[in-house]
């Protein structure tokens, strides 16, 4: 019997059992929207970290750090020579130092504000790294290295998100910094004023470096108040393929466990590569729900061979073969997948994007403070569409309702004719 024929009468079969028949492709329906939908959601979740990640973090930019992130070792600060030395290492552009001075209070007249991480650097070179995530609002880079101006980040300059400002450019600004001292009371407040060299733009990016937070000083100028230390050392290479051969030279000019270097790049393939194992799991718990309708679909059919006993051994009666019942009623399966499989992929998708929109409505939001002002940033995450997720939904949800109709199937096969034709 030809395949179009076999599959004409599982649909009439199944046509003629509507509710049985719609009752059965439910479950595969139901497992294939599931499968679907937190599929999607976890490659727009993938995704949606990456992408702030790779804005976060330069490509071509790595972070070297005193100590060890993972022996829990701790070096002390850098010097100009462990500077030097990182710059002779090849494919490297320009390497520099920066000074993590911490909390200080800013002065305006009568304007206050509390800038939570104040940094130190050569303004030349400081460009050179972050050329693309430098951008003023007003003014620019410093030209001249060892004066008494200073760059401001845009949540300091805008602490209420407003159009007003804290100061702009040509302004001169009094710091409160705290300076250590040996003898009690061992901190000292000391007032520094400043000249605005420019007010940094908006650029929202999450990560180590974002500057929106920042208040950038001479290095010549923190020095003189804090002594010659670098805390970090920004590198940049010359290309970011290059990245990881270069912190492994890096690495090799101190000795184990005394520094760290954070390459982005690595750190975002294992990022994805943990979200990509999420994702699969997250697939594989809502294929239990198929799985589970696997089983119904094999007792609905155990039950329906039973019924059409005699419509077995009257086809087999007038020569219909074994494997043509057995047929049949795998087709009547793979029906029943097929349309529960089709139908559940966009009804997957819709889920998704109702999930999406439930989730960055009624997950608490991450909260950033400067100054005690909250500022509230609702993450979103958007379902993605892939085929590749779809064609194996599809052939999953067919091949499992076929794995599980094989055995009544073959049952029905077996049937011996002329019992057949006496079951009552």
């Amino acid at each position: 019997m030809r395949l179009k024929r076999i599959f004409s009468m599982a649909w009439e079969n199944m046509k003629q059992r509507r509710l049985r028949a719609f009752l059965t492709t439910l479950g595969v329906f139901i497992g294939i929207t599931a499968i679907i939908a937190l599929a999607s959601l976890g490659e727009g979740f993938r995704t949606s970290i990456t992408e702030q990640m790779e804005q976060g973090f330069e490509l071509d930019v790595l972070t070297v750090i005193p100590g060890s992130l993972f022996a829990g070792y701790r070096r002390e600060r850098f010097t100009d020579i462990n500077v030097a030395d990182i710059r002779q290492v090849s494919n490297i552009s320009v390497a520099t130092g920066v000074m993590q001075i911490g909390n200080v209070t800013l002065y305006e007249g009568d304007k206050k504000v509390t800038a939570f991480v104040a940094t130190a650097v050569n303004f030349s070179e400081f460009q050179e790294v972050f050329h693309d995530r430098l951008r003023f609002e007003t003014g620019g880079i410093p030209e001249e290295i060892g004066n008494s101006s200073l760059v401001i980040g845009y949540k300091v300059n805008h602490p209420n998100e407003t159009e007003t400002t804290f100061a702009n450019s040509d302004d001169e600004v009094i710091m409160t910094v705290s300076v250590p001292m040996i003898k009690p009371p061992y901190i000292k407040l000391e007032n520094r004023t400043f000249t605005v060299a420019g007010t940094l733009q908006k650029t929202g990016a999450a990560g180590l470096t974002n500057f929106d937070y920042w208040v950038l000083i001479p290095l010549d100028t923190a020095r003189e108040i804090y002594g010659n230390v670098t805390d970090l050392i920004f590198v940049k290479v010359s290309n970011s393929e290059f990245s990881e051969a270069v912190a492994q030279e890096i690495e090799a000019l101190f000795p184990p466990y005394q520094i760290t270097v954070l390459v982005p790049i690595t750190l975002i393939q294992q990022v994805d590569f943990i979200l990509g194992m999420v994702e699969i799991f997250l697939a594989s718990i809502a294929s239990i729900s198929l799985l589970v309708a696997g089983i119904g679909i094999m007792n609905i059919m155990t039950v329906s061979v039973m019924e059409r006993t005699r419509e077995i051994g009257i086809l087999k009666a007038i020569g219909a073969k074994n494997r043509t019942v057995l047929a049949m009623f795998l087709a009547e399966a793979a029906l029943i997948g097929l349309v529960g499989s089709l139908t559940g992929v966009p009804a997957g998708y819709g889920a998704a994007y109702l999930l999406s929109y439930v989730l960055s409505r009624f997950v608490t939001p991450q909260q950033n403070r400067i100054v005690g002002t909250p500022e509230v940033e609702r993450a979103t995450v958007t379902p993605i569409f892939s085929w590749s997720w779809v064609i194996v939904a599809v052939i999953f949800g067919v091949v499992i309702c076929i794995l599980f109709g094989l055995y009544p199937a073959r049952k029905a096969a077996r049937l011996n004719p002329v019992e057949a034709l006496r079951y009552e």
